[in-house]
């Protein structure tokens, strides 16, 4: 028979502890322990270094090269206020004396006469309507052809004829003959589009809802490369711009760039030429 091996205790101490550290080792509790701790470089949600690094994200936003001089020089070239729009336009075609809810109706019926129309001929246009009598009551009361004889010639006439009138229903019906206070409601109306609701906000209700764009702001705003990349709609235009510009901004951009586009920056042959943007203009020298 052999004899039994002894095993000195000193040994079997250090093999018992051996072995005890191997099984501690790869417990399934020592694995959770594992997974939840945090690597030192990951800053915790809603950390300090989190909020620096949104905001600096913030400060890399795509802006336009050159557009503060861009502004800059037509505010300059804007400075005497005498573009059809600053004596025609919206703002100067209600009846300022005339009670809050029918100036305002005032102000919505001339932004919708002057899509597609000249200052000049909306103005003429609300001018006899004021003088036949521009509230909602008397709108409804007003017979189409009469209605068509008094803003003839504006753009799209027989179209507005029945705008206005199912416009007028509208509002006397669900707002007490007042006009919606928001752009959502704004576009619910027969022939108020995006352009229009903002401007009515802007004008009636004095809340800078967002960037009124027609077809000036538009071409302009591409001229400028004032988008990142080139816009076929004024709509695209609109939220391209204020994916941008600072938003205290957003109230003079319109009358700027349509006075602007009405004498300068025209649609065919503009004239760069008298225009202070002339050597910092992508589009100068090309047309």
């Amino acid at each position: 028979m052999c004899a039994a091996r002894r095993v000195s205790p000193r040994l079997s101490g250090a093999r018992a502890a051996s072995e005890t550290f191997s099984t501690a080792a790869v417990s399934p509790k020592s694995l959770q322990r594992r997974r939840k701790v945090r690597v030192a470089y990951e800053a915790p949600a809603g950390s300090d270094v989190e909020k620096a690094a949104q905001t600096e994200a913030k400060k890399q936003k795509w802006e336009p090269k050159d557009w503060r001089r861009h502004l800059d020089n037509i505010r300059e070239m804007r400075k005497a206020r005498d573009a059809p729009v600053d004596q025609m336009g919206a703002e100067k075609c209600f009846d300022s004396e005339a009670p809050p809810e029918v100036m305002r109706y005032q102000v919505l019926l001339s932004l919708m006469l002057s899509s597609q129309t000249r200052d000049q001929v909306t103005s003429a246009a609300m001018t006899r309507l004021r003088e036949h009598g521009l509230t909602v009551d008397n709108i409804l009361a007003t017979e189409d052809a009469t209605l068509g004889r008094l803003i003839y010639p504006v753009g799209f006439w027989k179209s507005k004829v029945r705008y206005i009138k199912e416009t007028s229903a509208i509002l006397k019906r669900d707002y007490r003959g007042d006009i919606p206070k928001t752009v959502a409601e704004l576009v619910k109306l027969p022939g108020v589009g995006p352009k229009m609701a903002h401007l009515v906000m802007a004008i009636a209700w004095q809340n800078v809802s967002g960037i009124g764009v027609d077809t000036h702001v538009h071409r302009i705003s591409n001229r400028l490369k004032w988008v990142q990349r080139e816009t076929k709609l004024p709509e695209e235009t609109r939220k391209a711009l204020e994916n941008w510009l600072p938003r205290e901004l957003w109230s003079e951009i319109n009358w700027l760039l349509v006075g602007f586009g009405q004498q300068i920056c025209l649609p065919i042959s503009p004239r760069c030429g008298e225009c202070l943007n002339r050597d910092i203009c992508p589009a100068s020298g090309k047309r």
